[in-house]
Protein backbone atom coordinates (compact mmCIF):
# COMPACT_ATOMS: atom_id res chain seq x y z
CA UNK A 1 0.00 0.00 0.00
CA UNK A 2 1.16 3.80 -0.97
CA UNK A 3 2.79 5.30 1.87
CA UNK A 4 1.18 8.66 0.89
CA UNK A 5 -3.13 8.87 0.50
CA UNK A 6 -4.52 11.94 -0.07
CA UNK A 7 -7.30 13.22 2.58
CA UNK A 8 -10.24 12.00 0.07
CA UNK A 9 -8.95 8.25 -0.20
CA UNK A 10 -11.08 5.67 1.71
CA UNK A 11 -7.88 4.18 3.41
CA UNK A 12 -7.09 7.80 5.26
CA UNK A 13 -9.64 7.07 7.63
CA UNK A 14 -7.86 4.58 9.36
CA UNK A 15 -5.91 5.77 12.37
CA UNK A 16 -3.08 3.14 11.67
CA UNK A 17 -2.49 4.73 8.32
CA UNK A 18 -3.38 8.52 8.69
CA UNK A 19 -2.94 8.74 12.64
CA UNK A 20 -5.48 10.07 14.50
CA UNK A 21 -5.17 13.84 13.11
CA UNK A 22 -4.98 12.45 9.46
CA UNK A 23 -7.99 10.18 9.99
CA UNK A 24 -10.16 12.43 11.54
CA UNK A 25 -9.82 15.30 8.98
CA UNK A 26 -10.47 12.16 6.24
CA UNK A 27 -13.69 11.67 7.98
CA UNK A 28 -14.59 14.97 8.51
CA UNK A 29 -13.67 15.63 4.54
CA UNK A 30 -15.84 12.38 3.77
CA UNK A 31 -19.10 14.11 5.71
CA UNK A 32 -18.96 16.85 3.05
CA UNK A 33 -17.45 19.58 5.34
CA UNK A 34 -15.32 22.41 4.32
CA UNK A 35 -12.13 21.03 5.03
CA UNK A 36 -8.34 22.23 3.03
CA UNK A 37 -7.20 20.20 0.89
CA UNK A 38 -4.33 17.87 1.23
CA UNK A 39 -2.06 14.81 2.07
CA UNK A 40 -0.85 12.56 4.74
CA UNK A 41 2.10 11.08 4.62
CA UNK A 42 1.66 7.51 6.52
CA UNK A 43 2.54 5.90 9.77
CA UNK A 44 5.03 3.32 8.41
CA UNK A 45 6.86 5.78 6.78
CA UNK A 46 8.99 6.79 10.09
CA UNK A 47 9.55 2.96 10.68
CA UNK A 48 10.71 2.46 6.60
CA UNK A 49 12.74 5.53 6.71
CA UNK A 50 14.70 4.33 9.97
CA UNK A 51 15.15 0.69 8.48
CA UNK A 52 17.85 -0.77 10.66
CA UNK A 53 17.76 1.53 13.09
CA UNK A 54 14.05 1.51 14.16
CA UNK A 55 14.78 -1.42 16.55
CA UNK A 56 17.79 0.59 17.76
CA UNK A 57 15.21 3.53 18.53
CA UNK A 58 13.08 1.76 20.64
CA UNK A 59 15.34 0.47 22.69
CA UNK A 60 16.83 4.13 23.36
CA UNK A 61 13.50 5.02 24.57
CA UNK A 62 11.98 1.91 26.48
CA UNK A 63 13.42 3.66 29.97
CA UNK A 64 12.21 7.21 28.93
CA UNK A 65 9.04 6.60 32.01
CA UNK A 66 12.01 6.69 34.48
CA UNK A 67 12.07 10.87 34.68
CA UNK A 68 16.04 10.64 35.76
CA UNK A 69 16.36 8.53 32.03
CA UNK A 70 14.24 10.64 30.03
CA UNK A 71 16.68 13.48 29.01
CA UNK A 72 19.22 10.86 27.83
CA UNK A 73 16.30 8.92 25.73
CA UNK A 74 15.67 12.15 24.19
CA UNK A 75 18.69 12.67 23.22
CA UNK A 76 20.09 9.17 21.69
CA UNK A 77 16.43 9.52 19.87
CA UNK A 78 17.27 12.65 18.54
CA UNK A 79 20.74 11.24 17.37
CA UNK A 80 19.09 8.18 15.83
CA UNK A 81 16.10 10.36 13.89
CA UNK A 82 18.96 12.49 12.26
CA UNK A 83 19.64 9.41 10.17
CA UNK A 84 16.09 8.94 8.91
CA UNK A 85 15.43 10.62 5.51
CA UNK A 86 12.00 9.82 3.60
CA UNK A 87 12.73 6.88 0.82
CA UNK A 88 13.23 7.92 -2.21
CA UNK A 89 9.65 7.16 -3.77
CA UNK A 90 7.77 8.69 -0.67
CA UNK A 91 9.57 11.50 -1.11
CA UNK A 92 8.58 11.68 -5.39
CA UNK A 93 5.15 11.36 -4.10
CA UNK A 94 5.14 14.08 -1.61
CA UNK A 95 6.55 16.50 -4.00
CA UNK A 96 4.23 15.49 -6.51
CA UNK A 97 1.24 15.52 -4.68
CA UNK A 98 2.67 19.07 -3.19
CA UNK A 99 3.13 20.71 -6.64
CA UNK A 100 -0.80 19.23 -7.21
CA UNK A 101 -1.56 21.85 -4.12
CA UNK A 102 -0.37 24.55 -6.51
CA UNK A 103 2.98 26.32 -7.27
CA UNK A 104 5.36 27.12 -4.31
CA UNK A 105 1.41 26.52 -2.29
CA UNK A 106 1.64 27.83 1.30
CA UNK A 107 0.83 24.37 3.55
CA UNK A 108 0.82 23.53 7.51
CA UNK A 109 2.87 20.82 7.96
CA UNK A 110 0.77 18.43 11.13
CA UNK A 111 1.87 15.70 13.23
CA UNK A 112 -0.50 12.80 13.24
CA UNK A 113 0.67 10.13 16.08
CA UNK A 114 -1.67 7.05 15.81
CA UNK A 115 -2.25 7.42 19.26
CA UNK A 116 -3.56 10.78 19.47
CA UNK A 117 -7.01 12.45 19.25
CA UNK A 118 -9.09 8.92 21.03
CA UNK A 119 -11.48 9.22 23.51
CA UNK A 120 -9.43 8.62 26.65
CA UNK A 121 -6.36 11.29 25.69
CA UNK A 122 -5.76 13.65 23.03
CA UNK A 123 -1.98 14.24 23.03
CA UNK A 124 -2.83 17.97 21.71
CA UNK A 125 0.02 19.83 21.36
CA UNK A 126 2.41 17.31 22.19
CA UNK A 127 4.00 17.08 18.41
CA UNK A 128 4.71 19.67 16.20
CA UNK A 129 2.79 21.73 13.24
CA UNK A 130 4.85 24.09 11.05
CA UNK A 131 2.78 26.68 9.39
CA UNK A 132 2.86 28.34 6.17
CA UNK A 133 5.83 26.09 4.45
CA UNK A 134 6.96 26.81 1.09
CA UNK A 135 8.57 24.99 -1.48
CA UNK A 136 8.93 21.47 -1.69
CA UNK A 137 12.48 21.13 0.20
CA UNK A 138 10.64 23.11 2.70
CA UNK A 139 8.58 20.56 2.75
CA UNK A 140 10.35 17.70 3.08
CA UNK A 141 12.53 19.58 5.79
CA UNK A 142 9.41 19.88 8.03
CA UNK A 143 7.89 16.30 7.55
CA UNK A 144 11.74 15.08 9.12
CA UNK A 145 11.21 17.77 11.92
CA UNK A 146 7.47 16.49 12.72
CA UNK A 147 8.91 13.33 12.53
CA UNK A 148 12.11 13.77 15.50
CA UNK A 149 9.13 16.09 17.78
CA UNK A 150 7.99 12.41 18.61
CA UNK A 151 10.85 11.63 20.90
CA UNK A 152 11.37 15.26 22.43
CA UNK A 153 11.31 14.84 26.51
CA UNK A 154 8.02 16.81 26.72
CA UNK A 155 6.06 14.19 24.12
CA UNK A 156 8.28 10.88 25.08
CA UNK A 157 7.35 11.92 28.87
CA UNK A 158 3.61 12.34 27.89
CA UNK A 159 3.17 8.70 25.74
CA UNK A 160 5.17 7.46 29.25
CA UNK A 161 2.27 8.08 31.42
CA UNK A 162 -0.24 6.87 28.19
CA UNK A 163 1.85 3.53 27.84
CA UNK A 164 2.56 3.89 24.01
CA UNK A 165 6.83 4.28 24.19
CA UNK A 166 6.41 1.41 21.97
CA UNK A 167 4.39 2.82 19.42
CA UNK A 168 6.53 4.54 16.34
CA UNK A 169 3.35 4.78 14.37
CA UNK A 170 3.47 8.52 13.36
CA UNK A 171 1.97 10.11 10.12
CA UNK A 172 2.82 13.88 9.29
CA UNK A 173 -0.89 15.73 7.69
CA UNK A 174 -0.11 18.55 4.74
CA UNK A 175 -2.63 21.02 4.08
CA UNK A 176 -2.76 23.65 2.12
CA UNK A 177 -3.14 26.79 4.80
CA UNK A 178 -6.04 28.58 5.32
CA UNK A 179 -5.27 32.69 5.12
CA UNK A 180 -7.48 32.92 8.30
CA UNK A 181 -8.36 36.43 9.40
CA UNK A 182 -9.84 34.69 12.15
CA UNK A 183 -9.64 31.49 13.99
CA UNK A 184 -10.27 29.45 17.14
CA UNK A 185 -11.70 26.70 19.11
CA UNK A 186 -15.06 25.19 19.80
CA UNK A 187 -16.36 22.57 22.29
CA UNK A 188 -19.94 21.74 21.31
CA UNK A 189 -20.50 21.28 25.36
CA UNK A 190 -18.96 23.25 28.02
CA UNK A 191 -16.29 21.45 29.51
CA UNK A 192 -15.90 23.36 32.83
CA UNK A 193 -19.48 23.28 33.80
CA UNK A 194 -20.31 20.15 31.94
CA UNK A 195 -23.49 21.79 30.35
CA UNK A 196 -24.65 20.02 27.44
CA UNK A 197 -26.93 22.46 26.30
CA UNK A 198 -23.93 25.20 25.78
CA UNK A 199 -21.40 25.46 23.32
CA UNK A 200 -18.05 27.66 23.67
CA UNK A 201 -16.18 29.39 21.07
CA UNK A 202 -12.79 30.88 21.51
CA UNK A 203 -11.60 33.50 18.70
CA UNK A 204 -8.55 35.54 17.08
CA UNK A 205 -7.56 37.45 14.68
CA UNK A 206 -5.35 35.49 12.48
CA UNK A 207 -3.98 32.61 12.16
CA UNK A 208 -5.43 29.78 15.37
CA UNK A 209 -1.68 29.07 16.61
CA UNK A 210 -2.52 32.40 19.17
CA UNK A 211 -5.02 30.21 20.76
CA UNK A 212 -3.84 27.07 20.37
CA UNK A 213 -0.42 27.94 22.17
CA UNK A 214 -2.13 30.11 24.60
CA UNK A 215 -0.16 33.20 23.50
CA UNK A 216 -3.21 35.54 23.70
CA UNK A 217 -6.16 35.66 25.60
CA UNK A 218 -9.21 34.91 23.11
CA UNK A 219 -12.56 36.38 22.63
CA UNK A 220 -14.99 33.66 24.92
CA UNK A 221 -18.76 33.17 23.32
CA UNK A 222 -21.06 30.99 25.36
CA UNK A 223 -23.95 30.11 22.75
CA UNK A 224 -26.84 27.95 22.85
CA UNK A 225 -27.83 25.16 20.94
CA UNK A 226 -29.58 27.18 18.21
CA UNK A 227 -26.69 29.52 17.95
CA UNK A 228 -28.00 32.59 20.50
CA UNK A 229 -25.10 34.17 22.26
CA UNK A 230 -25.83 33.39 25.53
CA UNK A 231 -22.69 35.08 27.59
CA UNK A 232 -19.69 36.69 25.99
CA UNK A 233 -16.18 38.40 26.84
CA UNK A 234 -14.39 40.60 24.17
CA UNK A 235 -10.67 40.29 24.83
CA UNK A 236 -7.93 43.15 23.49
CA UNK A 237 -5.36 41.05 21.28
CA UNK A 238 -2.03 42.88 21.11
CA UNK A 239 -1.05 40.89 18.30
CA UNK A 240 -2.19 38.83 15.93
CA UNK A 241 -0.26 35.66 13.91
CA UNK A 242 -0.21 35.57 9.92
CA UNK A 243 1.84 33.77 7.24
CA UNK A 244 4.58 35.90 5.54
CA UNK A 245 5.34 35.92 2.20
CA UNK A 246 8.77 33.71 2.24
CA UNK A 247 7.05 31.21 4.37
CA UNK A 248 6.88 30.97 7.96
CA UNK A 249 5.07 33.29 10.36
CA UNK A 250 5.05 36.89 12.02
CA UNK A 251 3.65 38.77 15.05
CA UNK A 252 1.64 41.57 13.91
CA UNK A 253 1.32 44.09 16.48
CA UNK A 254 -2.45 45.38 16.58
CA UNK A 255 -3.75 48.94 18.42
CA UNK A 256 -6.25 48.66 21.16
CA UNK A 257 -8.86 49.23 18.87
CA UNK A 258 -8.32 46.73 16.17
CA UNK A 259 -7.82 44.07 18.88
CA UNK A 260 -10.28 44.90 20.75
CA UNK A 261 -13.05 44.60 18.08
CA UNK A 262 -15.56 41.53 18.27
CA UNK A 263 -13.60 38.95 16.57
CA UNK A 264 -16.91 36.67 15.21
CA UNK A 265 -20.13 38.19 14.14
CA UNK A 266 -23.56 36.49 15.17
CA UNK A 267 -23.81 35.27 11.63
CA UNK A 268 -21.02 33.29 11.88
CA UNK A 269 -21.55 31.95 15.76
CA UNK A 270 -24.92 30.60 14.28
CA UNK A 271 -22.69 29.01 11.59
CA UNK A 272 -20.28 27.78 13.79
CA UNK A 273 -22.95 26.30 16.35
CA UNK A 274 -24.70 24.73 13.46
CA UNK A 275 -21.30 23.08 12.43
CA UNK A 276 -21.00 21.51 16.05
CA UNK A 277 -23.67 20.03 16.28
CA UNK A 278 -23.42 18.35 12.92
CA UNK A 279 -20.35 17.50 14.10
CA UNK A 280 -21.41 16.13 17.37
CA UNK A 281 -24.49 14.18 15.83
CA UNK A 282 -22.14 12.55 13.37
CA UNK A 283 -19.24 11.38 15.64
CA UNK A 284 -21.42 10.62 18.46
CA UNK A 285 -19.44 12.30 21.20
CA UNK A 286 -18.85 16.07 22.00
CA UNK A 287 -16.36 17.42 19.93
CA UNK A 288 -13.25 19.56 20.12
CA UNK A 289 -13.11 21.59 17.00
CA UNK A 290 -10.62 23.51 15.27
CA UNK A 291 -11.77 26.10 12.95
CA UNK A 292 -10.91 29.42 10.67
CA UNK A 293 -12.13 32.24 8.52
CA UNK A 294 -10.42 32.62 5.43
CA UNK A 295 -12.26 34.91 2.50
CA UNK A 296 -15.73 35.18 4.59
CA UNK A 297 -15.85 30.96 4.47
CA UNK A 298 -15.74 28.98 7.31
CA UNK A 299 -13.12 26.15 7.20
CA UNK A 300 -12.64 23.10 9.81
CA UNK A 301 -8.77 22.54 10.81
CA UNK A 302 -9.49 19.60 12.93
CA UNK A 303 -12.06 18.03 15.05
CA UNK A 304 -11.29 15.86 18.17
CA UNK A 305 -13.42 13.91 21.03
CA UNK A 306 -13.68 16.61 24.35
CA UNK A 307 -11.19 15.04 27.34
CA UNK A 308 -10.34 15.62 30.34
Amino acid sequence: MTQVLSLAEDHCTDVSEAGGKGASLARLAAMGLPVPPGFVVCCDALEHALGERAAELRSAIASAGDESQLAACAARAQEIMRSARLPEAVERDVRARYAELGDDAPVAVRSSAASEDGDAASFAGQQETYLNVRGGDEVVARIHDCWASFFTERALFYRARKGSLDDLGMAVVLQELVPADVAGVMFTVDPVQGRKDRILVEAVLGLGEAVVSGEVTPDHYVLKRDGRVARETIATQPFMIRGVAGGGVEQLALSPEEGGRRKVDDAMLAQLAELGCRLQEHLGVPQDVEWAIGGGRLYVLQARPVTA
